[in-house]
């Protein structure tokens, strides 16, 4: 638990310092935007406007996650990361259509642009997202972090490539190369953004881990020692790096003390090849006709439940 709590004490140290540094870049883009005619950059500062959006989102989540369960919520907060990274993608594809829009009507009536200014603001702001972005790597194996590390990284990028629209309007005086950047960046928010939804609605939705085959979890708990079958096998993600799995475990008839040596290989065997440390196993006899456990059911209900003791350490990879 102690792991967990200094690595979400790091990450909102990241998100801190990766708030200030966005919220000055907003107001120099959209000052700059709007002093050079540039759509490009004002939908740069739309488009970070967004990542504040999704850096708050994710430190208010991250607080949460690292909260206590609760007799109310036994699983703590571990979701609220997850709906963090959904809302901040559907906010982004909705500002991916205004940016799109306003630069087809500025495609109908170009105005004129200070491709210089352009430059230098793109460029400061290429260093500023570059350097968030290289911070938020390191956690971008969490959902709600990689939201974020997604839309620094599509701010780098859109950012270059305001750089080069307006190295491209200096040489040629095409004013309409400010335009198509910024329908090409509004494609590339909606991309990202596409992405994060599908996998965020898919954990909310309880759908099994995108990494795991629920074929090879099932072949894997069978081919334990004593199991008979596997049936009524779930698997679902509760936050977005800890998975839970229920499942009834059909085993020939035994002493509850053998019972439990198998219900240890099965939760070795999940924990090593799969990372599940929460589990909900239940015994069932070969040929038995009721749907509750072993000979004596409740120590094995007893037994059953030490399958999540080690919840705790589900954070450590």
């Amino acid at each position: 638990m102690h792991m967990v709590a200094s690595s979400s004490g790091k990450m909102q140290q990241v998100l801190k310092v990766s708030l200030a540094a966005t919220f000055c870049y907003v107001v120099a883009t959209f000052y700059f935007g709007v002093r050079a005619h540039s759509l490009a950059l004002v939908s740069e500062a739309g488009h970070n406007v967004s990542d504040m959006l999704a850096i708050v989102l994710s430190f208010v989540a991250v607080y949460f996650q690292s909260r206590p369960a609760t007799s109310e919520k036994t699983f703590g907060y571990q979701r609220a990361g997850v709906l963090a990274a959904f809302v901040n993608a559907l906010a982004l594809i909705v500002l991916a259509a205004w940016i799109a829009i306003a630069a087809i009507h500025r495609l109908a009536a170009p105005e004129p642009l200070q491709p210089k200014l352009m430059m230098y603001v793109a460029a400061a702001g290429v260093v500023m997202n570059g350097c968030i972005a290289g911070l938020l790597w390191r956690f971008s194996g969490d959902v709600n972090i990689r939201s974020v590390f997604l839309h620094m990284l599509g701010d780098t990028l859109s950012t270059a490539a305001v750089i080069a629209g307006g190295a491209g309007i200096l040489l040629t005086g095409l004013t309409w190369i400010d335009p198509a950047l910024s329908i090409l960046i509004a494609a590339m928010i909606l991309y990202s953004s596409s992405g994060i939804v599908r996998e965020t609605l898919h954990i909310l939705l309880e759908g099994t881990p995108r990494n795991l085959r629920l074929e090879q979890v099932r072949a894997e708990m069978e081919a334990v020692e004593g199991v008979v079958n596997v049936h009524d096998l779930h698997v679902w993600t509760l936050g977005s790096s800890s998975h839970a799995l229920a499942s009834h475990v059909c085993i020939a008839e035994m002493p509850v003390s053998d019972c439990s040596a198998i219900l240890d290989s099965l939760n070795h065997t999940l924990r090593e090849h799969f990372h599940i440390h929460h589990t909900t196993i239940q015994f069932e006899v070969k040929g038995c006709e009721t749907t509750h456990g072993c000979a004596a059911p409740p120590p094995l209900e007893e037994i059953g439940a030490h399958g999540h003791h080690h919840h705790g350490h589900s954070h450590s990879h």
